[in-house]
């Protein structure tokens, strides 16, 4: 991996992708780069406004990409139903669970969920159960689900997955993002398992610390103007860019040989660098509580993976 950087990614001409966040920071460079490689990309924004004015900057960067906006709030089970239902492609060769909230004030979604838990991975759990027809259709397929070393603060509580008894905004950022991990092991358990040997890969992928602009909108949302600015003085002074931080997530995306349940990272302290295998804590790799944040999450959201997957 020493080295690796987007000249390294291979011909993506005639896949479909699926980018969600994909209107800013890495979500937007994500797309870029699988654009600029061939694929066809959807991006998939909360804002329809955004997500526009996203294809439009993406044209001018790269004139030939292919590319379309469409309307996903992963905060509302509503809006993810539609999205999947309206999507015009048969076959999604690659799936990128990329957008995401951190260390909001509380805050419930659509639903009634735990915000950052409800984005984070609930919203995407179901876009990923969606659409996994589609996904089993296209040979080689991967579902990369962005994840964060900030997991390490705290594991899944199964008793209190919408932090209702105590809520502390980083404690819940952490654990959604352990959920993320928890997810793509049980993710990628159960494609192991499927009968007629599906070749569908899960992984996981994190961008170290970028800059990505969700450091200062958790201050920008409570009016905490000082804390706004030293996340900004924070950014500019250790943070990398959204160009390096969506490298590791790139590779897992598109490298030949990504082994299923990885999780890839910066190399350097899981900070900044080139791709490399990253840590992750041993409770993400846990089978018993993959099962049972995956039999919450399908009783939460209605969305049930069988009879495709066991």
């Amino acid at each position: 991996m020493t080295g690796w950087n987007t000249g390294d990614i291979p011909d993506l001409d005639g896949r479909v992708a699926v980018v969600t966040g994909a209107n800013g920071g890495l979500g937007h460079v994500i797309a870029r780069e699988l654009a600029r490689k061939g694929a066809t990309v959807v991006l998939a924004c909360r804002s329809e406004a955004r997500g526009s004015a996203a294809v439009e900057r993406l044209l001018g960067e790269v004139p030939a990409a292919a590319v379309e906006p469409a309307r996903l709030d992963l905060g509302d089970l509503g809006s993810v139903r539609e999205f999947a239902y309206a999507l015009p492609y048969e076959r999604v060769d690659l799936l990128v669970n990329n957008a995401g909230v951190m260390a909001l004030p509380h805050g419930t979604t659509a639903d009634g969920f735990e915000t950052q838990f409800g984005v984070n991975h609930l919203g995407h759990f179901a876009l990923t159960g969606l659409l996994l027809p589609s996904l089993l259709a296209a040979p080689g397929a991967r579902i990369v689900t962005v994840s964060s070393f900030m997991h390490a603060l705290a594991n899944v509580d199964p008793r209190d997955l919408n932090s209702v008894r105590r809520y502390g905004r980083w404690t819940a950022y952490a654990r959604s993002k352990s959920a993320n991990l928890l997810f793509t092991h049980e993710l990628a358990r159960r494609l192991a398992a499927r009968e007629g040997a599906s070749d569908v890969r899960a992984v996981a992928a994190h961008p170290g610390y970028a800059e990505t602009g969700l450091q200062t909108a958790g201050p920008r949302a409570e009016g905490r103007r000082l804390a706004e600015r030293l996340a900004r003085l924070g950014n500019r002074v250790v943070a990398q860019s959204p160009e390096a931080g969506a490298l590791p997530v790139l590779y897992a995306a598109t490298a030949p040989g990504v082994p299923s349940d990885s999780f890839t990272g910066p190399s350097f302290a899981m900070w900044r660098g080139s791709p490399a295998p990253s840590w992750r804590a041993s409770w993400t790799t846990d089978d018993t509580m993959g099962e049972r944040l995956w039999a919450a999450s399908e009783r939460l959201t209605g969305v049930v993976y069988e009879p495709l997957l066991p």
